[in-house]
């Protein structure tokens, strides 16, 4: 295929920022051509309806970080906003969120605001009000103003706190969610468990200093226990794991679908701390296994 020397710079240095071969951009282009001339030639019946009206703040989740299981409806959504908005560390800092997005929307800007997420109360509160001041002034012209999260916007997410920040400036203001898929169900999906069938449960919970819920979910052999943000916390929750006798089967992943990303068994890292998003699954007790 013939480019002029100016498009193929400007290709070159785009798939060199996104990290992405020239030949897939160039497919990636393509098929949003080839799909907005269908849409065109037969539009949909949401597209007969039309988007719905901004202002609107829509909480999209992007999953746990392989772009290939961003839903489309989340796509849709993001390349329907106005405004996208992720959260960062800091001004210059790429985030996971912000780069599934890029991946998957790759047209569509994507706007920082900063959340301290691991500092202090007063701090993380100050964050969040700052941020929900910013996405005010996007909303208050009538758009619509998607942000993005990692997994699902309504579990473990700095999305409902920020969303009530808004909520108490615009409470007229309507808010919409677009699930994703959680960390945990990739690392089952990866480690081949199960995490539930028949009467099982499943408790999800948060490591913490204080472990007396996960000792409470761990004394229950009929449920599958999952533990989010592990990180530091690995070493103790395999102590109490192996206190319960719940360590065979217990895996732990992080960075899934990231490079660098793995699962292993929490029996051969139990001494070792994890990244800060490390999850752990340890899978009921089964009365027909052996």
């Amino acid at each position: 295929m013939y480019l002029p020397d100016d498009l193929k710079a400007g290709l070159t240095a785009l798939a060199q920022r996104w990290a992405r071969s020239e030949a897939e951009l160039l497919r990636l282009a393509i098929e949003r051509l080839i799909a907005s001339a269908r849409d065109e030639a037969a539009p949909t019946a949401s597209a007969a309806r039309g988007r719905e009206p901004g202002p609107l703040l829509v909480g999209v989740g992007v999953g746990p970080s392989d772009p290939a299981l961003v839903t489309q409806r989340a796509v849709r959504s993001l390349q329907g906003a106005d405004r996208v908005f992720a959260a960062t560390t800091g001004p210059d800092v790429i985030g996971r969120a912000e780069a599934i997005t890029r991946t998957v929307a790759p047209g569509v800007k994507v706007e920082r605001v900063v959340l301290d997420i691991a500092g202090a109360g007063d701090a993380r509160a100050a964050s969040l009000e700052a941020a929900a001041d910013t996405i005010v002034d996007a909303l208050d012209p009538g758009a619509v103003v998607a942000f993005v999260t990692l997994g699902d916007p309504n579990m473990y997410s700095t999305f409902p706190a920020l969303a009530r920040a808004i909520a108490r400036r615009r409470p007229s203001v309507p808010v919409r969610t677009i699930p994703g898929v959680m960390a945990f169900q990739e690392l089952a999906a990866e480690a081949g468990t199960v995490l539930a069938e028949d009467d099982d449960l499943v408790t999800v919970l948060v490591a913490h200093d204080d472990h007396t819920s996960l000792d409470r979910a761990l004394a229950d052999p009929t449920s599958t226990v999952v533990v989010y943000k592990g990180g530091r916390h690995v070493p103790e929750v395999a102590r109490r794991l192996r206190a319960h006798d719940r360590l065979d089967g217990a895996v732990v992943g992080e960075m899934l679908g990231m490079p660098g990303g793995r699962w292993v068994d929490v029996a051969a890292v139990e001494h070792e701390p994890a990244s800060y998003l490390a999850t752990v699954v340890v899978p009921a007790s089964r009365a027909d296994e052996p």
